[in-house]
């Protein structure tokens, strides 16, 4: 059973992993083309209005998502009450934001917002029918199907953001890209995925999906509204240039972790799941879970972080070079979110929704302080708590784990300390290049190649675990 779990969950997470990368390429691509033909101002206007819509796309997925995934013996009835409820409460949603769109551009002072925010707001009626099949691919660890969704979605909405671009359609181009990318990707899904929804509905199973739910809903719209309250706060005490750059400073890594993260993130909490009735298995998986992701993170960080000046400037071209700063305070918040992620699925997978929201509100009042003491001494100064509260937020999140799973914070502590000295240690090394005077993609190269092979080298010789588990992984996928 154990292995059957454990090729399941290889299988899912290469192919999770596969639409990540695949996708985050092409955006990565597309979003280069695009950071050069538009102005900065263009990115912090949609910045500003995608505040709304992933806080609609929250109230879309109410919690009820997760809930479908780890509820034991979820059958259609419980799926298509979920459908209908979905369908209604998001036409309801975007109607709301509609009427509301002219008091929030009134706020900003642009009423150029009001149709911008109409239009892109329609992605929470896309998400509406999207949610349950989500939920249903995931929950049978279906994954396949999210790579061939979402390759077409990024491909369809990169093509139709550059023309768009190129015909002097400013924002426009950006706003086209999100809602190509959405629709596209949820059409596909419905073609590729057998379940229908029934004309079945039942108040009781979505009641009882509720009080679960209910609690990961308010978790994530807590999550939601405290880490867009920044960008709200930029814009509103500051320019929009400011917020561009802010932005674009967690751009590059971010796309890292959409690829490292998210891929362990959805596939972690249904396996978790399967195995949420053996407390040792999901201790050891979650253990696994934050050694792998973390070495194979940290690196990657610490080597961004360290060429940040000649990434941006070969890739962005220099006038984007104000978002440097942002950008390594990203690299260093992002590199510890495999704690975050792997406690938080193991405390979702146990059942204890309840524990899950206490420790938002802890995390976020401990945010809110930071927040305030910060927003007045400007935009770095508050990326710099950002910093501040995630380095926090990981002895929060890790602090129940050490009573449910017996593995608290100092365990994990030292289980990634490898990892981060020796990823610390390999960009102190490539810094060192930033002396010689080299075009940018040559320094790019050397540092590079001269960072890989000391990670590599110094995993050989200090054994490390997670190297050998990696190597070993290969070894088998070349053997298949």
């Amino acid at each position: 059973m154990a292995d059957n779990i454990k090729q399941k969950t290889m299988t899912n997470l290469i192919w999770r992993f596969g639409e990540r990368c695949g996708a985050q390429i092409v955006q990565f691509i597309v979003s280069i083309v695009l950071a050069r033909i538009l102005a900065p101002e263009a990115y912090g206007t949609i910045a500003l209005v995608m505040v709304f819509a992933q806080i609609l796309q929250v109230f879309v997925d109410s919690g009820l998502g997760n809930a479908l995934i780890q509820k034991k013996g979820a059958d259609d009835l419980d799926f298509s009450s979920v459908f209908i409820f979905n369908i209604i409460w998001c036409l309801i949603l975007y109607l709301i934001i509609f009427l509301t769109a002219p008091l929030i551009a009134s706020f900003y002072s642009d009423e150029g917002l009001v149709s911008i925010i109409r239009v892109l707001c329609l992605t929470v009626v896309i998400s509406g029918l999207k949610n349950v099949q989500q939920a249903y691919v995931s929950r049978t660890l279906q994954f396949k199907k999210f790579f061939f969704a979402t390759i077409g979605g990024t491909i369809a909405s990169a093509i139709v953001g550059i023309i768009m671009a190129l015909m002097g359609l400013g924002v426009w181009a950006l706003v086209a890209q999100k809602l190509v990318n959405l629709s596209v990707d949820t059409i596909v899904l419905w073609f590729t995925v057998k379940w229908r929804p029934k004309l079945i509905f039942s108040f009781q199973r979505l009641k009882g999906l509720i009080s679960y739910g209910w609690k990961l809903f308010a978790s994530a719209m807590l999550d939601t509204i405290y880490t867009n309250l920044r960008q709200l706060i930029i814009g509103k005490m500051y320019t929009e240039a400011d917020l561009a750059f802010y932005n674009q400073g967690k751009q590059f890594p971010n796309l890292i972790v959409a690829n490292i993260n998210t891929s362990i993130d959805s596939v972690l909490l249904p396996v978790l799941s399967l195995e949420q009735d053996d407390t040792k298995r999901v201790k050891e998986m979650t253990r696994r879970s934050i050694k792998i992701s973390t070495y194979i993170m940290a690196p990657l960080m610490m080597g961004l972080a360290f060429t940040a000046t000649s990434v941006v400037n070969l890739v962005l071209t220099d006038k984007w070079l104000l978002c440097v700063p942002y950008l390594k305070i990203f690299c260093i918040t992002f590199m510890f979110y495999p704690i975050h992620t792997a406690n938080l699925n193991a405390i979702k997978a146990m059942g204890r929704s309840d524990l899950f929201l206490k420790l938002e509100i802890a995390k976020k009042i401990v945010g809110m302080i930071l927040l305030f003491c910060t927003m007045w001494f400007g935009v770095l100064a508050m990326a710099y708590s950002l910093l501040v509260n995630s380095l926090v937020s990981q002895i929060i999140n890790s602090y129940p784990n050490k009573k449910l799973l017996n593995y608290g914070y100092i365990e994990q502590l030292k289980d990634i300390l490898p990892s981060i000295t020796l990823a610390v240690f390999m960009g102190g090394v490539i810094s060192i290049f930033n002396c010689i005077d080299c075009s940018d993609i040559i320094m790019l190269l050397l540092q590079v190649t001269v960072g890989s092979v000391i990670y590599i080298v110094g995993s050989i010789i200090f054994k490390m675990d997670s190297f050998n588990y990696l190597l070993e992984i290969v070894r088998n996928l070349i053997k298949r």
